[in-house]
Parts: structure tokens; sequence; C-alpha cells
């Protein structure tokens, strides 16, 4: 009796042990590919508990999860003979287990190795500009190529490429530097200059509209005289209106008119003041025509006689 005990026990025992070797676990990120007699089974197991056949099958569990893998820095020439060093980060996930663990060896060191080559093609098919411009063009395509021998033949999908840093030498740093403060000179000198012809304009079209109406031009002037009175100044100039000048100019034209029409000499009058009128030099002084009358002096010169 004792003895059909420990057999049993011991007929538990194995079968307990043959159990637990037996028992897999999925997880729900992963896909089981059980290899038996190390020939893959077309079956993919699911997550959760699955049963192998202990010593026989061998269970390789793949990862379904996005990975992300860094591309190391690699030096590359643009396709304008720029030298440079870039570094990029690929997302990556498995979509075919059975290709993923059959067909390639390591499969996130190849997807890697691929990403370092397909890098340097793409940086050098591209010119600096877009490099540093139109970075998405860049990491569309660096997917396109990087997914092409890694989708069918690999079961990978590449869900996503992106260009982390671009390291340019110091001398074309100190260039693009120089070009860069070039163009906002350039900008700037561009603006300040538009900015000048509108206000010319505009101050064109306040100086037609205040020579059409005068009173804007004295509204401006006392505009003006209320500004500088509010400064610190303590003596203010005011210039002599216009306005009152013109009104004087008005009033003595009319006068002056009259008064030169008074003393307007006719005749032989005219001629005689012609005639007796000093040169300029010598106001207040007239000389009377002389005559046959007035005496002369042995040279020929006669005595002035007073007025």
């Amino acid at each position: 009796m004792g003895v059909l005990i420990a057999v049993l026990v011991a007929v538990a025992v194995v079968v307990l042990i043959f159990a637990a070797a037996s028992v897999r676990r999925v997880e729900q990120y992963e896909k089981g590919i059980v290899f038996r007699f190390g020939r893959a089974l077309p079956a993919v197991r699911t997550p959760g508990l699955n049963m192998i056949v202990p010593g026989v099958d061998r269970m390789v569990k793949v990862p379904m999860r996005t990975e992300v893998l860094g591309v190391p820095a690699q030096g590359a020439i643009t396709r304008d003979n720029v030298t440079l060093t870039v570094d990029a980060v690929v997302y990556f996930r498995v979509i075919d287990p059975m290709k993923a663990i059959v067909n390639v060896r390591d499969y996130p060191n190849a997807v890697s190795q691929v990403a370092q080559t397909s890098l340097r093609s793409v940086i050098g098919r591209a010119d600096l500009d877009t490099l540093l411009s139109d970075r998405e063009q860049i990491n569309l395509q660096l997917k396109s190529v990087i997914d092409a021998p890694t989708e069918e033949p690999w079961g990978l999908r590449i869900e996503r490429v992106e260009v982390k840093d671009i390291a340019l030498p110091d001398s074309m740093k100190r260039s693009m530097s120089r070009q860069a403060e070039a163009e906002r000179e350039r900008r700037a000198r561009v603006i300040a200059a538009d900015g000048e012809f509108q206000a010319s304009r505009r101050l064109s079209d306040a100086a037609e509209a205040m020579a059409a109406t005068p009173g804007a031009l004295q509204l401006r002037l006392l505009q003006t005289v209320v500004d500088v009175a509010a400064e610190k100044n303590s003596t203010l100039v005011m210039p002599f209106p216009v306005e009152l000048l013109r009104f004087f100019d008005h009033a003595n034209t009319p006068a002056a008119g009259t008064a030169a029409a008074a003393v307007v000499p006719t005749g032989a009058e005219a001629r005689d003041v012609v005639g007796s009128a000093e040169p300029l030099g010598a106001p207040g002084r007239v000389r009377r025509p002389s005559t046959a009358h007035e005496p002369s002096t042995a040279n020929g010169a006669g005595t002035p006689q007073p007025v």
C-alpha cells in the first residue's frame, strides 16, 4: 500500500512538472512562434496560456509593439558638396512575426544598418538648403527608402523616420551667420525706405490739404506752438504771420498806384527831369541843365552852383 502511494505521488509530480514545462504565457503585446524539431509551425500563438510539448517544441516570443531605434551619427556629403554629420531615429514594428524570426537574424540590428546606409544615400541626393528648411521631405524619403527592403521580406513596417540633428562645420556656420545678417540688414533698409516713402506721400497730401485751406496752416502753427511750449524752453520765437503781410500788401497796392499817377511828369518836364537826374549813388542832389548864361572856368569846367 505504501509503495502504491509512493508511485502515485511520483506520477503526480511528473505530471505537474510536465504540465509546468508545457505551459507558456504570451503577453498581450507579443506573438509566439513554435518550432517543433526545428521546423516552424504555421500557427502563430496568440496572447494567453499556450501549451507546447516539452523537449519537442520551442517557442520564440516576438514583440509586436513599436520599437524605437536610434541611428548613430553619420558623416555625409550633400549634393552641393557640403560635409556634415546627421543622426536620426527610426520607429518600426513587426507586422509578420514569422518573417521577422525566420527571414532575418537580429532584425533590430538589420534595421539599424539599413537606416545608416539609407541616411547617407538620401543626404547625398539633397542640398543643404533642403536639409535645413524642408526636413519633412527628407523624413518621407528616408521612410520610403528604409521601408522598401524591410516590409515585404522581413515582415517589418517603418512607421516614422526623423532626422534629429544636423551638425555643420564651423566655417559653414560662420558663412550662414554672415548671410543671415546681410539678409536682415537688407530687410531693415527696405522697410526703412518704404516707411520714408509712405511718410513723404502723407506729408505731400497734408501739404496739399493745408494749401487749399489757409486756416489749417494757422491751426497747425498754433499746435506746434503748444507742443513747443510744453517743453522746458524759456524762449519762444514766433515768426511774423504771413496773413498779416498779405493784408498790408493788398492795402498798400491801391494807394501806391494813386501816388504814382499823381507825380508822373509829361512833355518837356519829363525830359528835363530825365536829363537832370544824377547817377545812382548820389541821392538827394539834382543838377540843373547847363545854359549859355552860366560862366565857365578857364579849363572848360563849370563851377557848380548851389541849388
